[in-house]
């Protein structure tokens, strides 16, 4: 089984590629899976530190609206689409899995070029511009939302970490909340945006920081290397530049105050951890449609990134922390729009895409 991967550029679109790796590698040890990047993403150092070959190509930007760059798009894809088929031909590929993004547009056309079966995956509830071309080449289209308007859309959830899908956060807990210096026994406030922070998030937590700790709880707050010396950590009032082990900060909270990327948002539910999403505003609106499933059933509240405020956290969120009951019934709403098995479900697609004869070798 011989996979070629595209997941390259942002964590949204590498992580579900890796976690499917994983996924593949489990099914078939003895399986040749190849990611493709460009020099530019983080996909330069997440895939060698998961064991993965990485194939480089040049990197290929899809402006949201006509630019000057639009008018160079042609060249750029031409090139990057040569240089995706070589990859393709030296490591004989049997099928390609594209996650959207930069890379993914010459993965589907170099593919189709070449007459390679084709896998499209969707994590957002609005598809981009690569992956709705790439749905119109083949059949195969694993999508995350129900709302994803892409031919062909079978509805399989995003592939996530195993760290995340076997989470057992009430077995996990202590653990959680030692790991991150917590108090055993309190109430637990997650607030994160991401590797780099979020600063919304930051300034509105910073405001109302003494009220949320007024109700007797404890905040657990990823802020961001760059603003690592900015925030003080006191008593119950942890501040962490970065969350390397997620997995255990789910377990520890109660309660998340975070963005609604696609990934965020498959990874709360999965583990039934209620949240206040708070959408970035940029882009299509992909992270407002994300987060909306959740919060139609109950399992999160929804405020737009210019609404987050402290006065906000005081009002909706510091009497919410005193309503335990509230709380629970929230992060069972989640837990019930959660899927778990998306990774086997995607390989399960990807099976299916390839020929027969090319199934183990």
């Amino acid at each position: 089984m011989r996979v070629v991967l595209a997941g390259g550029g942002t964590a949204g679109h590498i992580e579900p590629a890796l976690s499917t790796a994983d996924a593949i590698r489990r099914a078939e040890p003895d399986a040749h899976i190849t990611m493709l990047g460009t020099e530019r993403g983080l996909e330069t150092r997440l895939v060698p530190e998961r064991g993965y070959e990485l194939a480089l190509i040049p990197p290929v930007p899809l402006p949201r609206r006509p630019t000057p760059e639009l008018l160079r798009l042609p060249l750029r894809v031409r090139a990057a689409v040569s240089e995706t088929a070589n990859v393709l031909r030296s490591r004989g590929a049997d099928v390609v899995v594209g996650f959207g993004g930069y890379v993914a547009l010459p993965a589907y056309l170099a593919a189709r070029r070449l007459g390679v079966p084709i896998v499209v995956h969707e994590a957002n509830a609005k598809a981009g511009l690569a992956n709705r071309i790439g749905a119109r080449f083949t059949e195969h289209v694993a999508v995350a939302s129900a709302h994803a308007a892409l031919p062909h859309a079978q509805q399989v959830g995003i592939p996530l970490r195993r760290s995340v899908t076997s989470l057992d956060r009430a077995a996990m807990r202590a653990e959680g909340r030692s790991f991150f210096g917590l108090d055993a026994d309190r109430l637990t406030v997650l607030a994160f945006g991401g590797s780099q922070g979020a600063r919304r998030i930051n300034e509105a937590v910073d405001g109302a920081l003494d009220d949320l700790l007024a109700t007797d709880a404890q905040v657990l707050h990823a802020v961001g290397a760059a603003n690592a010396g900015v925030f003080r950590g006191r008593e119950r009032y942890v501040p962490v530049p970065y969350i390397d082990r997620m997995d255990l900060a789910y377990a520890a909270a109660d309660i998340a105050v975070c963005r609604a990327g696609a990934i965020t948002c498959a990874e709360l539910a999965a583990v039934g951890l209620p949240a206040v999403y708070v959408p970035l505003p940029h882009g299509n609106g992909e992270q407002r449609f994300n987060a909306e499933p959740t919060v139609r059933a109950g399992g999160g509240l929804l405020v737009p990134d210019g609404e987050l405020t402290p006065e906000w956290l005081r009002s909706e969120l510091v009497p919410l922390l005193g309503d335990a009951a509230r709380i629970r019934a929230m992060g069972e709403a989640a837990a019930n729009l959660g899927r778990r098995d998306a990774d086997d479900r995607l390989v399960a697609m990807i099976r299916r895409a390839m020929s027969p004869s090319s199934v183990g070798g």
